[in-house]
């Protein structure tokens, strides 16, 4: 059954999917930056294993030849004459083996370099695609950070402020991870720009968001996404959770469920999406994450969970944003390890007073 033919009613679970550089920082502890970027080291090619191999064979079948002959060098000229020739060809097929495995090595290297400079680049162009720098007015406040598993991530976060006074915010889980979901989603931030800008209430930006997706993606492809829209005067949040880990919630709405919305995009044609509201009051904090936060396993498989994800943010919650951040992903680390296994995002979120009610 191909993806525009399944039936809303036939899905019962639906598997989410699966930049700060690293030069000088730990996981553990962040350099905490407005838009960050967290890049994993790479793995580099060897052959090493195989060199080894043609030099242990060869030396083995040298001295079972000698082993072989020893008592027979001094009286058998033919014996002497038949070793000397099968040393020596013995050494030449060595030699030659060697010159092929350097000339393969070399040849290994350059396009290792070549790749690391495409992925270099693409993570270049991807890190422009995330906010340089998030708004701390209007009655909001942001720390963000996107950890890819593979260099470059399928996850995706976005601030928008806009000259009228909108605020626009989202985080999204392409399926997928790599190169295949960081082009898709590329994609979805530039038509999301391209919609959020046009003022249309959040339910209809998902709706062509949607319908955009099916189109362009085939049917293993989809994105699960939250799109938040903060009107200051009002304090009134307005969201669309299609699909999305519903975010956790501290405050005056401790608790509350943010799960209005509908199916994660692209899976069907048509999805209709139900806008949710809710009112923010100073002091309330919302944390939007990926599956790759609570998916994060120990050595056991046990997950990370949003329970324990819960307890980080209570545990810091009278701390700046930042630092709430900076908390959560060193007990991440702590629990499953240095290197994730899936994308990790984190947008966190404070209302403050505007600076008008200071």
């Amino acid at each position: 059954m191909s993806r525009g033919e399944r039936q809303p009613g036939e899905l019962t679970t639906i598997k989410r999917a699966n930049l700060i550089r690293r030069s000088d920082v730990h996981l553990g502890v962040p350099k905490v930056e407005i838009g960050n970027t967290i890049q994993q080291p790479r793995q580099g090619f060897t052959i090493e294993g195989r060199d080894k191999l043609y030099l242990i064979g060869f030396l083995v079948g040298a001295g079972v030849l000698l082993f072989l002959g020893r008592g027979m060098v001094q009286g058998s000229a033919l014996a002497t004459w038949g070793l000397t020739f099968a040393a020596t060809t013995a050494a030449a097929v060595l030699l030659v083996s060697l010159y092929r495995v350097q000339i393969e090595l070399q040849s290994s290297r350059r396009q290792l370099a070549r790749k690391e400079a495409e992925l270099s680049f693409a993570l270049e162009v991807q890190q422009a695609l995330f906010p340089r720098q998030l708004p701390d007015k209007n009655g909001l406040e942001f720390s963000a950070v996107c950890i890819p598993a593979r260099g470059i991530s399928g996850d995706y976060y976005d601030v928008i402020q806009f000259p009228d006074g909108r605020l626009i915010f989202a985080i999204a889980d392409i399926s997928g991870k790599g190169i295949s979901a960081a082009i898709l989603m590329a994609n979805l931030q530039a038509l999301l720009r391209t919609l959020a800008e046009t003022g249309s209430p959040p339910a209809e930006v998902c709706s062509k968001l949607n319908h955009h997706l099916h189109q362009v993606t085939d049917d293993s492809k989809f994105a699960t996404f939250f799109y938040a829209e903060w009107n200051n005067a009002e304090r009134r949040l307005s969201y669309v959770n299609a699909g999305h880990n519903p975010p956790i919630v501290l405050g005056s709405l401790n608790g509350r469920q943010l799960a209005e919305g509908g199916f994660p995009l692209g899976m069907f044609p048509c999805s209709e999406f139900q806008t949710g509201e809710v009112m923010l009051k100073p002091g309330d904090m919302l944390a939007l994450y990926s599956d790759g936060i609570t998916e994060a396993a120990s050595k056991r498989g046990e997950e990370f969970g949003e329970q324990r994800l819960r307890d980080e943010i209570e545990k810091h919650s009278d701390k700046p944003v930042g630092e709430i951040q900076a908390a959560i992903l060193s007990a991440v680390r702590e629990w499953a390890g240095d290197e994730p296994e899936d994308d990790m995002t984190l947008l966190m979120v404070r209302a403050v007073e505007a600076e008008e009610e200071r």
